[in-house]
Order: structure tokens, then sequence, then C-alpha cells
């Protein structure tokens, strides 16, 4: 290689901001999860003092991540990382709603055990809570890089700016997409390949409202699209398969797409 291209690499590295590794911040969530859930990790405590140890360290381990982030050089990571963890107990209070949902509404659920160690839609939603509450904080980069790893490993895309009630119920979950500029009410199910998303992609709406709003109750089917920031779905709606929304329904509306089937019988 010519030594142009060298000096354009090493230029660009000089512009970039410093963060951690997606591995390492994934981990530091993952193992909060864990010190939150002992269904989620192998760790025993022999006493309190022990655990509050635990959590002392995942705080320590938030600053240092935020302190190597170049995008927050200018924070104050010490307050951050506090601050965030003193809204812990309110994540798992609400996290604990998921799961009650998951697996009041989910006859396959045999237990909380099951649901909190190998459901899916209860790990994309911990770490969007995770997420979320960080960027509520202003923290930069660590917000998105947790919600899209776990995007990676689940096939649920939550963005962490989209606003979320309690009890929600992501069923099978694969594909979903939940834009940043949703808001979600209380007691929502969400089945695989639902896409709450915007009408069209523009720059410049980055500060416009995109998405839609569903409100308490509704149980959106799979493959459903809902799209635009003026849409609203309204309370205890059913929003079948398939169906394509760009405009809002009233409260106890039923939504459904008419499918044209042909089925041709051939002489074998």
């Amino acid at each position: 290689m010519e030594q142009q291209f060298y000096q354009h690499l090493f230029e660009q590295r000089q512009g970039t901001d410093i963060v951690p590794s997606n591995q390492e911040i994934a981990e530091w969530a993952l193992q909060l999860i864990g010190l939150l859930f002992p269904e989620k990790s192998e760790r025993t405590f022999t006493d309190i003092d022990a655990l509050k140890e635990a959590v002392a360290a995942s705080q320590k381990q938030l600053f240092k991540m935020m302190e190597a982030t170049g995008a927050c050089q200018d924070c104050d990571n010490r307050q951050i990382a506090a601050a965030f963890f003193d809204t812990v107990p309110e994540l798992y209070r609400v996290l604990n709603t998921d799961i009650e949902a998951i697996f009041n509404n989910d006859p396959a659920a045999r237990s909380r055990f099951e649901v909190i160690r190998s459901y899916p839609g209860f790990t994309a939603v911990s770490f969007y809570r995770i997420a979320h509450a960080l960027l509520q904080l202003n923290v930069p980069l660590l917000p998105r890089i947790l919600t899209e790893y776990v995007h990676a490993r689940t096939g649920i895309d939550i963005h962490p700016g989209a606003i979320i009630g309690e009890y929600l119920h992501i069923d099978h979950g694969t594909g979903i997409v939940i834009g940043e500029t949703c808001i979600l009410g209380n007691n929502i199910k969400l089945y695989q390949g639902v896409t709450l998303g915007a009408l069209s992609v523009d720059k410049s709406m980055a500060d416009v409202k995109r998405h839609p709003t569903i409100e308490d109750g509704v149980v959106i089917y799979s493959g459903a699209t809902i799209l635009g920031g003026d849409t609203v779905i309204g309370k205890n709606s059913i929003i079948g398969g398939n169906v394509w929304l760009t405009k809002s329904v009233p409260p106890g509306s039923v939504v459904y797409h008419k499918p044209s089937i042909t089925v041709a019988q051939t002489t074998i």
C-alpha cells in the first residue's frame, strides 16, 4: 500500500472518539443483569456485604468505561455513574413487570427462571432499559452500543431513545423494530416481525417525532407495520398480522389484513 493511504488511515484515527470495546460494554451490562437476577448468573454471594461490593465494582466499571470514552470527556462521569445506580432499584422493579407479563401471557413459559434465563424478549428488554436509563443521563455512545449488541444476539431492535411503559411482553421477538421516538404504554404485547417505524427517513427529521405511539393494552401480531410520528394506536386495540398502518385508530379497534389466497389442486 502507498504511503498516502497509510497517512489517510493515521489521520482518521486521530479524529475518532476512543471508546471501550463493544464486548466490554456488553459484558458490563450482562454482569449487572446477573447481579439483579441470579437466574442470569453463576455467581453466588455468602453475605450482603459481598453483594454490595459487587454492585460497587459494577458502578466503578461504568465510571471507568465513561472515562475511557472520548465522547464523554466533558462529563462528570463519577456523578453520572452514581446517578445511574440510583435508578437501579426502579429499573429492577420495572424489569420484574416485564417478567410477569411474559410469564402470565405465554402458555409455553413454565417458570420465571425459564423466562429470565432463556427468553430473548427479556434479554432485549433488559438491555434496552439499561441503555435508556443511561441515555436519560446523556451518556453518549454506550446506550446505542448496548442495544445494537443485543439486537445482533436476539434479532430485536429497540432504540434506547424509545419510551416504553411497564409489563412489556415480546413474544418470540425476531425481527421486531422499535424506533427512536416511539412511545409505548403499559401492558403491550408484540409478536415477531412487528415494525414501529418512520414514514420517511431524512436527516432533517432527527429532532422530530417520527415513530408511532402505542397506547396501553395493545396487541400487535406478527408482521404488522405501523409507521409515522402522528400515528396513534388507541388503548386495547388489536392489530392483526401483516397489517400496514400509517393512520391512527381509536381505542378498542380491531384491525386485520384480508389476504386473497387461492389453493390450486393438481392431479398427480
